[in-house]
């Protein structure tokens, strides 16, 4: 018996270090669509309902200065899905994933089972080379929450032809259920993720949620405006026909009703999602991730949409929750989408990549390091570009020959242009040699002003918009009928 017993112990070790071999962290990422980083109960706004997301945050670590690069068109999401699933920035892959290795595909390679549903902005051949399972997926950027195109994998592993289903938040919540349910029994990890079509508009919440927030009892954002005080773009694109201009202050306040009401059934839908995990004993070996693609103006500087470069379209909801991650933990550390890319390969175990941009925020989040950057450089087409460090922050307009300054830490909501003020003007030289350092170092050739000069002066009166394709009966009733 004696001579059995080292035997035993080898084996017992040998079993427990195989055990251990296979237990990699599975990945739930939950990406929404079009939210401003501040509509969190935990961020500090009193007025949204989130409570699954507040406790997620709390359970986790929750970054306060996570931002999206920017976009090479009004689509932001495209750019920022591109850069989110092969780590580069903005001027690397714009909105181009075909050809291209992805995050997903890293995980297949290390074992993972990839499954994916939801919206996909990108090429379908991108999808259907990232992921080895899917279900209810939507090939495109906006659509009718109510009436949804969706595709399946058919036998042949391509996506096959659409089929409209029903409200697209629940059935995404379902298909990842259905998938969670599905690796109850299995050994291997798997990455579930799951891209929901909300907040993004149509104002369109499901049935019970319509006036759950009711019209006139949500402030406006302290910086709303009519209008947004000069032309720096297309002002008429797409996001921005949403309602008309000036920027009524009630409708503002209904548009913000609907946009909350989104995310508080999404945030419903997620905790289906988390108690699946729950039931099939998986959760405490799961990383989870919510994030947004981009913000949104939501009224403020007159705007509606993400095609510009302020803090409330450029920044973004980051929670990651899991093994060995702190818990109520918050940090400033900035932050890209991208990053999050190589973050998730390190908490992995997986082998770094060499040839990804975005920087593994894994040293931050233990306590390692308090940053992985000073600063933040965002772009948006040809026509803006900023920077930012912890304190200021400089937006440049190349075709209008103009430049904002903000301070802020004293003005956060962007309200006080400091440019022209020469007790700043060091602080604005400063920021300005950091932001052609920031081009320089990304590979962005646009020039600090443009060789034709365009006027700043418009007139919004008339400006003309229209409803398109997608507003269902109820926006439609809503925000496009004279009243």
């Amino acid at each position: 018996m004696k001579k059995l017993i080292p035997i035993l112990i080898l084996f017992l070790s040998w079993a427990c270090s195989e055990k251990t071999e296979t237990q990699k962290p599975n990945v739930l990422f939950l990406f929404a669509d079009d939210q401003r980083a501040e509509t969190l109960g935990i961020a500090g706004n009193p007025y949204i309902q989130t409570p699954t997301l507040d406790q997620l945050a709390r359970e986790g670590t929750r970054f306060t200065n996570a931002y999206v690069m920017g976009g090479n068109h009004g689509a932001i999401c495209m750019a920022s899905r591109a850069m989110l699933f092969s780590g580069k920035n903005l001027f690397k892959v714009y909105d181009r994933l075909n050809g291209v290795q992805t995050m997903t595909m890293d995980f297949a390679n290390a074992g993972y089972t990839t499954f994916g549903t939801g919206k996909w902005h990108n090429e379908k051949e991108a999808f259907e080379a990232s992921f080895q399972q899917a279900n209810n997926v939507y090939l495109g950027g906006m659509a009718n929450h109510y009436e949804v195109d969706l595709r399946n994998y058919g036998a042949d592993g391509k996506l096959g032809e659409p089929t409209k289903k029903g409200y697209s938040t629940e059935i995404f919540a379902e298909s990842a259920i259905d998938f969670i349910q599905s690796q109850k029994d299995s050994s291997d990890p798997f990455f579930c993720y799951v891209a929901f079509t909300v907040p993004h508009d149509p104002y369109s919440p499901e049935a019970n949620y319509i006036n759950y927030y009711p019209d006139g009892s949500l402030p406006l954002p302290g910086n709303y405006m009519p209008y947004h005080p000069f032309e720096f773009d297309h002002l008429t694109v797409r996001d921005e026909n949403l309602t008309g201009w000036p920027r009524r202050p009630e409708v503002i306040q209904m548009i913000l009703s609907d946009y909350y009401a989104l995310i508080t059934h999404l945030d419903t839908q997620v905790a289906r999602i988390l108690d699946a995990l729950r039931e099939s004993g998986k959760l405490e070996n799961t990383i989870i991730v919510y994030a947004a693609d981009n913000g949104l103006a939501v009224g403020s500087h007159g705007l509606l949409g993400k095609q510009s470069l302020y803090e409330h379209s450029m920044k973004v909801p980051l929670i990651i929750k899991g093994p060995g991650i702190p818990s109520n933990q918050e940090l400033d550390a900035f932050a890209y989408i991208h990053d999050l890319y190589p973050t998730l390969a390190e908490l992995a175990g997986l082998p770094p990549r060499e040839d990804v941009d975005g920087k593994s925020l894994v040293p931050v989040i233990h306590g390692e390091k308090e940053s992985v950057r000073d600063a933040l450089f965002t772009a948006y087409r040809h026509t803006i570009r900023a920077v930012r460090t912890d304190k200021w922050k400089l937006i440049r307009y190349p075709e209008r020959d103009h430049t904002q300054l903000f301070d802020l830490e004293h003005d956060p909501l962007e309200l006080n242009n400091l440019a022209e003020n020469p007790i700043f003007s060091s602080e604005k030289n400063r920021l300005i040699s950091l932001l052609q350092e920031s081009q320089k170092a990304v590979g962005d050739t646009v020039s600090f002003t443009a060789a034709v000069i365009k006027p700043m002066a418009y007139y919004p009166d008339t400006l003309k918009r229209k409803p398109d394709q997608w507003q269902p009966e109820y926006t439609l009733k809503r925000y496009f009928e004279e009243k």
